[in-house]
């Protein structure tokens, strides 16, 4: 079976890859290496032993993705193709907007137009916005805090008009908490261009001595040592949740349905940076500043529904992810460069 990945030279992204090449699928990507390395295709395929085909494409782009479609034919895609940076995207909302959700839209005609139905979409748990309570299931309410999350749930709601027009559609959105970790062989994992805006790829660039120290954004919270709780996920445990997506719909008519990928447990900033300092053996040093603005307390998954309909759970814990976090960076203190 042939699965069209955008956006596969990223992060989730080839980690996906290596995932849905062990199990067998034949995997086309199209990425624009905005935010990503084309080595890291290359590396996937050296885990891996097999090729990708791989083309830099922008999905913006809708004449370079039609010919990916008619020279490969997929039976399937998995949508990661898109910007991702909180902060970011407060700042420049239009380019998100246009990126995120255009790039959607140009995605989806061309499937339709091929007769491509199954597909796998890279969702947020940013959708649930600042939650009542947790853990969070994906009946709870839908608000968002900023237009990153705003683009990840307007495309939620296209997709499910889609379904409502053409009931032919079998759509799965997974709504991730928040990756990190990197696969055992230290090979590929995270490498954000310039300063990273997620904690656990700033941590490991303090402990190469990249960065001075990591900054703890409040510690007034109502949790359990007052900085924010998250529920940390192991990247290769995502990207097997995206290969029981794909096989779910590959052999069954689900139309459109939600599944949270996390643990269903919450990590403080202050254990997340203890653990770390234990898998590298060394302290890692930080300063408590303010909260920042959007910030919530804590925020950690039910993922009941992936473990009873898709099969899956999450296996890795903290230290593991810790661990290989540290092995992707110290091997590569300057990510794919």
């Amino acid at each position: 079976m042939k699965v069209l990945v955008t956006g596969g030279a990223g992060y989730i992204g080839t980690h996906t890859c290596v995932e849905l090449l062990e199990a067998g699928f034949e995997v086309i990507v199209v990425d624009n290496l905005c935010n990503s390395k084309e080595t890291a295709i290359e590396r996937v395929e050296k885990i891996t032993g097999k090729k990708i085909k791989f083309y830099k494409v922008d999905i913006l782009d809708k004449e370079a993705l039609e010919q990916v479609f008619i020279n490969n034919q997929p039976d399937s895609v998995i949508h990661f193709a898109g910007l991702k940076a909180v902060g970011e995207s407060v700042s420049i909302p239009l380019k998100y907007y246009h990126n995120n959700i255009t790039g959607t839209l140009i995605l989806c005609e061309l499937m339709e137009k091929y007769g491509v139905k199954n597909l796998v979409f890279s969702s947020s748990a940013t959708v649930y916005g600042d939650p009542a309570s947790v853990p969070i299931s994906e009946e709870f309410p839908l608000s968002v805090t900023n237009p990153y999350g705003r683009t990840k749930l307007m495309i939620e709601e296209i997709l499910k008009d889609l379904h409502v027009a053409d009931a032919s559609w079998n759509i799965a959105l997974l709504r991730y908490f928040n990756p990190i970790g990197a696969h055992e062989s230290g090979t590929i994992g995270e490498d954000p261009n310039g300063i990273p805006n997620n904690l656990v790829p700033y941590i490991t660039q303090v402990a190469v001595g990249k960065l001075k120290e990591v900054n703890v954004f409040g510690n007034d919270y109502d949790t359990v040592d007052g900085t924010g709780v998250r529920d940390y996920i192991h990247v290769v445990d995502l990207a097997k949740g995206h290969i029981k997506a794909l096989e779910k719909l590959t052999n069954e008519h689900i139309g459109i349905r939600e599944y949270n990928l996390g643990t269903g447990n919450g990590y403080s900033v202050l254990q997340v940076i203890k653990a770390f300092s234990e898998a590298c053996g060394k302290e890692i040093p930080y300063k408590i500043t303010g909260r920042r603005p959007g910030d919530i307390a804590e925020c950690y998954a039910k993922p009941d529904r992936a473990k009873s309909e898709l099969g899956w759970t999450a296996e890795k814990g903290l230290s593991e992810m810790c661990v290989d976090s540290w092995r992707w960076q110290s091997q590569n203190p300057e990510g794919y460069k």
